[in-house]
Order: structure tokens, then sequence, then C-alpha cells
């Protein structure tokens, strides 16, 4: 384990107008272990032997994805969330952005900061790693929450805005400067951006927590290698969806046999509902819960009736018992 940050890795900026990462919720919760490199990671607490959980954020997110719900689980769940690496405060540092690469490095995690098998929540691609974890470790999962996770396609009009721009940040060459552009947006106008774009409504998402999510982005745009990084995980998301590994993916998903909660926003322009009801019916033995008038993060615009249907849904499948 790592206790403090490590050196060159800093939680926060140095100087006066340095104000990102001191805020007293990152301070007490941030955590670093050493996975092939420093991983950080928040730890919201909850019973030291309860059932474990651990968050697993989208594309271009971090752990502060779920600062909102978190603290509404901790009652009976320790929650864990951690930064994938060139998310959050976790450099890239070499190591792989495919799917199979960040898979890997989510089985480590579980296997050395909880040490046991846990529930896993994932949102957008948090939600295709957490499958991908649940079907080839199955050992290491007890339960999956999936909230608006990335699914196999199916037929249906593209959103005119969303789908050309999230197809052309996996082009090798125009997603890499695309991305660049988002250095010259402030911090608050990036946090801005991008949850406008996954949110019905952003003013529904918490200040603090919404504060937060400016503290990291504040710190991330300091790491060089974060644009070409989320572009190719970008492009390692169609490629599992699309295409040969298309067919993985579907045979990946009805391998699992653990207990499967799909949690989905009816606005959601990242991935339609539509996608999700079908996923539902290709997969009988899970349960659908749709949020209305909710987009692509029900954890932050609707944390409270999310973390509802979570705890109900937990307590059905008998989950709070386990060891």
């Amino acid at each position: 384990m790592i206790a403090q940050p490590p050196e060159g890795l800093p939680v926060a900026r140095q100087g006066a107008d340095s104000d990102s990462m001191q805020a007293p919720f990152l301070t007490a919760h941030s955590r670093w272990v050493d996975l092939g490199g420093p991983v950080h990671y928040l730890d919201y607490g909850g019973p030291a032997g309860g059932p474990a959980v651990v968050c697993v954020h989208g594309l271009a997110g971090s752990a502060v994805n779920w600062s909102a719900i978190a603290p509404l689980l901790t009652s009976r769940y320790r929650v864990l969330a951690l930064d994938l690496p060139g998310h959050g405060l976790t450099r890239r540092l070499g190591r792989g952005m495919g799917m199979p690469a960040l898979r890997a490095l989510l089985h480590r995690f579980v296997e050395t900061v909880p040490g046991r098998p846990v529930l896993l929540m994932g949102n957008s691609m948090g939600g295709m790693l957490s499958l991908l974890e649940a079907s080839t470790a199955p050992g290491a999962v007890t339960a999956l929450v999936l909230v608006d996770p990335v699914l196999p396609l199916v037929p249906a009009l593209p959103d005119l805005f969303v789908t050309p721009m999230l197809t052309a940040y996996a082009v090798p060459v125009l997603g890499p400067q695309l991305m660049r552009l988002r250095r010259r947006k402030s911090p608050e106008a990036l946090v801005t951006s991008v949850l406008s774009l996954c949110c019905v409504d952003i003013s529904r998402v918490p200040a603090d927590v919404l504060a937060q999510h400016v503290a990291v982005a504040r710190e991330s745009l300091l790491y060089p290698d974060v644009e070409r990084g989320i572009a190719t995980s970008a492009r390692s998301i169609l490629t599992t969806i699309g295409g040969p590994r298309g067919a993985a993916y579907r045979r990946a998903i009805h391998s699992i046999t653990c207990p499967v909660l799909l949690l989905h926003g009816v606005r959601d322009r990242l991935v339609p509902i539509r996608v999700a009801r079908a996923a539902a019916r290709a997969n009988p033995a899970w349960t659908l819960l749709e949020v209305p008038d909710v987009g692509h993060v029900p954890q932050l615009e609707a944390a409270a009736d999310a973390a509802r249907a979570i705890t109900s849904w937990l307590g059905s499948v008998g989950q709070p018992g386990r060891p």
C-alpha cells in the first residue's frame, strides 16, 4: 500500500492559486495503492466487515463520480472508488488503456484493496469493465450494479450530436486533437460541458460534489498524456461492442451468473434506454430499473433515488448478508 501520493504525483498543485485538492473531503478519503504504478482511490468508509462495493467510473470520469451516492450506501457497505489509469489522479505511466488492460487492473485492485469478493458498481465504460470482470473472474464478484453501462449495440436512431462526437474521439489522429482542445477550457467550463452532456439537469448535482469534480479536473489537466490515453480507451470501447469482438462481448455477458441490477436513465443520450431494454430482454435473470427524466449518470443526478433502488434490490437478492 502507498499511504501518501508518490513523489511527482502531488494531490494538489503548490502555490497561492492552488485550492483544487485541498478540499477536506478529498483529503480525508484519498488513498493510494501500487498496482504496477500508483493508483488513486477514494475510501468512502462503511462497516469494516461489511460487504465491499467497488465503484468503477466511465470514460474521462474519475472516482468523484460516486461522491453523491456513496455516503448514502456506507451505513451498510464498505464503499471504494478507484481512478483508472489515465483518469482522475491516476497517471497512465505506460500502462495499457484498452479494455483488457483496464479490466486486469480492476481485478488487481479488487484482490489487493478489499481483498475479498466484491459487489461491482460500474457506470458507462465502468459498467463494461464490471461485466468483463464478472465474466473473466466470477469468483471475485458477488453481484453487479450496472449504471447506464456500455452494452452491445442494437439498431437505433443515433443522437445527431453525441454519436458523431464520440466516434470522432476514437479516430487515431483526430481523437487526441479533439481531446487537446479540453486544455483551452477552464476546469469549471470543462466539468460543466461534460456533465451537461451526461445530465438532463446539471443543477441536480450537489454543489459540493460539483466542486470535487472541478478540483480533480484542475489537477488532471496538469498531466500531459491524458488525451491520448482517453482516445485509446474510446477506440477500445468501440471495438469491444462492434465487429468480431462484439460477439465475444455478448458471449461474455451471457456467461455471467451473479445477480445483476441494470439501473438506467430514461433520457440517456450516450447509451439510449432502448439498448438497456434489449440487454434486459436478452438476459432475463437481470433486473432492469428505469430512472425517469434522468440522463447518463443517475448516481450524480438522482443519487437518493438511485441509492434507494440499489439498497432495495440488494436486500431482495440477499447481498447485505454476504461476507
